[in-house]
């Protein structure tokens, strides 16, 4: 009983702070639809600074920023969106316009055709509901654990034995895929360039030997840290090291 009470008071004082963030939200959707993207912009960043992580919110702050022409802005936002909701195909869309219209057109390294498909089906679903359902198989498991044994046919232990095993692949194969996603939510890894235009270096040093330039815009993975330098992989390979101050991590 007492516990059912705390449960109910952290609630009730819960109501004015989210009734608060409703408020923002609609004032900042308000902005955006009356064509004020730059306040619509500062809006949704102050509602992003309590800590709340909602994909429609990047989402709507992407197009804020796309539509005040910041580029590196928007495709940030589309990003970290994208991260929430792997499934949402207009985040994907407009991540996509984005990044056709940014100066770096980069090659991707061939992907074995059955990793590729494996990242597109886990895309299709974000960590929480690929854990449900791996609940779910899991709880077919054990169903069909009791059935077997204490089934009394051969048929219909040959039954739950096979429907057991199938749902227990699909039950390791849904539950990689939350971890995954949860790891991509975790350990974000990618970057941003926000610099007009940077220079990548051999070595972590402004004397190192410049081997390519990179623009606004460009997302990078951030492979290691040595101070005030990151050394960053680009989607075709290639490896260099550039200032922590001209990225911005998604």
């Amino acid at each position: 009983m007492r516990r059912a009470i705390s449960i109910l008071l952290a609630l009730y004082m819960l109501l004015p702070v989210m009734a608060q963030e409703d408020q923002r939200l609609e004032k900042a959707n308000e902005l955006y639809t009356t064509g004020k993207f730059e306040d619509a912009s500062k809006a949704y960043e102050e509602i992003l600074k309590t800590g709340v992580e909602n994909p429609q919110i990047y989402y709507n702050l992407g197009n804020s920023y796309y539509k005040s022409g910041l580029l590196p802005q928007a495709i940030l936002n589309y990003e970290r969106g994208k991260l929430l909701a792997p499934q949402d195909k207009d985040i994907e869309y407009n991540l996509e316009l984005s990044r056709s219209q940014t100066i770096d057109k980069l090659e991707k390294v061939g992907d074995f055709f059955l990793s590729r498909w494996v990242g597109t089906l886990r895309d299709k679903a974000d960590s929480d509901i690929w854990a449900y359902l791996s609940i779910a198989l899991f709880t077919g498991v054990i169903l069909m654990l009791f059935l077997f044994y204490f089934s009394r046919t051969a048929a219909l232990k040959k039954i739950s034995f096979f429907v057991g095993i199938l749902s227990l692949f699909l039950f390791i194969v849904s539950f990689s895929f939350s971890y995954k996603q949860k790891q991509k939510l975790v350990n974000r890894q990618y970057a941003i360039i926000f610099a007009p235009s940077v220079t990548v270096k051999s070595s972590p040093d402004a004397s190192g030997t410049e081997i390519f330039l990179l623009h606004e815009g460009t997302k990078v993975k951030v492979v290691d840290t040595l101070g005030e330098w990151r050394q960053i992989e680009l989607s075709d390979g290639n490896k260099g090291w550039l200032n922590a101050s001209t990225i911005e991590g998604i």
